[in-house]
């Protein structure tokens, strides 16, 4: 009897064992498909001036700069209804199967990035293309993270749910250095006149054929345990309260409301600020601002596993602080040189990583498995696309009216906003998803 219960322990270790390596794999999975999304997402970003120049009317340079930053908004306004569509599909047909379509919708639009025609050589149209691609982009995007975010908190052990979520945002950051190399890279090697001309279709022509690798992993990925679970009794579960899911949605949009917005300022905005209002060469302010984000993107795990053993609200707390206090300086940092880049973006990108490595944890944390992705999808689509997408577009507004300092009461308030929606959630660190 003692052999037959050691033979069976030790058939269920192995099984522990290899589920808990199919597990990792599918992180890796969804994480390096999540790198190249945000890779093409970003890319649009950092070449922003240079497709400003391209796809709008050269004659008014301010303008072209303003509308590229509008069209980059205006594809974050359709990341909600991307959230709720490909979440309610996420809830029901599977996690996987949206990662796979939105992998492929996001790599088409690269490639149709790479290939449309300009605005000397199709007047409007070629505006019009521009438009239509970030809007599929955006759409896509919209479910891409929503199902993101709660893949990898279902499949993460319940007590290192912090650390594996910490993956997602590796992810934003991994995709967003990456568009800033290339960047970087293609205005070192090339004088700005090729860049102007050809030189900004490189990325998206890279993205496009690294998303092929990127869909052959995914495709191979498993789904998600509590999903599966949750669908054997979504049908004689009772409703949910509506109350309850309103009040989650709108605490869930607050808490991130100044995360995005930082975020975005940083990432996407803050090298085309240098270059444009202080006189900074673009290559410099793209490696600056890359290995700014190698420093933040450090850092993620570390702030996962912290949450997984102090709580979430103390840690969302601390970003919401340290942000409020410094965004008047650090904004104030940047000059000419390429340190002052450097130094505050880093800065800022490590307060901003704090709360980007709990948004998967911390968001699927509060809402139940049949709703998750679509809630995710809509809050914090929501939050992004208001307060995120549009943070490039207004900074440029606003230091275009030279009151540039209102961009940074606008994260204040925010990031005050944040503060108060941690003040009244409640701490979730390491509940069991199945029962949430």
């Amino acid at each position: 009897m003692t052999q037959i219960d050691e033979s069976n322990n030790d058939i269920a270790g192995r099984t522990v064992n290899a589920n808990a390596q199919s597990k990792r794999k599918d992180l890796i999975a969804s994480t390096i498909g999540n790198v190249l999304e945000w890779y093409e997402w970003s890319a649009y970003a950092v070449f922003a001036p240079f497709i400003a120049a391209a796809m709008f009317n050269p004659e008014d340079p301010i303008s072209g700069l303003l509308s590229t930053l509008g069209v980059f908004a205006i594809g974050f306004l359709m990341r909600p209804l991307g959230g709720v569509v490909f979440g309610w599909v996420a809830d029901r047909r599977g996690r996987k199967f949206v990662l796979v379509t939105t992998m492929l919708m996001m790599a088409g639009g690269s490639l149709a990035m790479a290939l449309m025609p300009t605005y000397q050589n199709a007047g409007i149209w070629a505006s019009f293309l521009l438009l239509l691609v970030r809007v599929i982009q955006g759409f896509a995007h919209g479910g891409e993270t929503a199902t993101a975010y709660t893949y990898v908190a279902e499949i993460a052990p319940r007590r290192r749910r912090g650390l594996w979520g910490s993956a997602v945002f590796i992810a934003i950051f991994g995709g967003s250095v990456l568009a800033y190399g290339v960047a970087g890279s293609v205005t070192s090697i090339m004088p700005d006149d090729s860049v102007a001309a050809w030189g900004w279709r490189i990325p998206f022509i890279l993205g496009a054929l690294l998303a092929l690798a990127a869909l052959y992993m995914r495709r191979n990925m498993g789904e998600s345990e509590v999903f599966d679970e949750q669908k054997v009794v979504t049908e004689k579960s009772a409703p949910l309260p509506k109350a309850q899911v309103v009040r989650a949605i709108v605490l869930m949009i607050a808490m991130t409301s100044g995360v995005t917005a930082a975020h975005y300022t940083w990432t996407s905005y803050a090298s085309t600020y240098a270059i444009t209002q202080k006189g900074m060469d673009s290559g410099t302010a793209f490696w600056m601002t890359l290995a700014a984000q190698l420093i933040a993107l450090a850092t993620l795990p570390l702030w996962g596993w912290i949450s997984d053993q102090v709580g979430r609200r103390p840690m969302m707390l601390t970003f919401a602080l340290l942000m409020i206090v410094l965004s008047f300086p650090l904004t104030n940092m940047i000059g000419s040189d390429g340190w002052t880049l450097l130094v505050a973006s880093a800065i800022a990108l490590v307060i901003v990583a704090i709360p980007g490595a709990l948004l998967s944890a911390i968001l699927s944390e509060n809402f139940p498995t049949k709703i998750r992705t679509r809630a995710i999808g809509f809050a914090y689509s929501i939050s992004v696309a208001v307060f995120g997408g549009t943070a490039p577009y207004l900074n440029a507004l606003l230091n275009s009216q030279d009151v540039g300092w209102l961009s940074s009461v606008y994260i204040i308030v925010l990031c005050a906003c944040t503060g108060i929606a941690c003040f009244i959630m409640k701490e979730t660190k390491g509940i069991d998803l199945k029962d949430a």
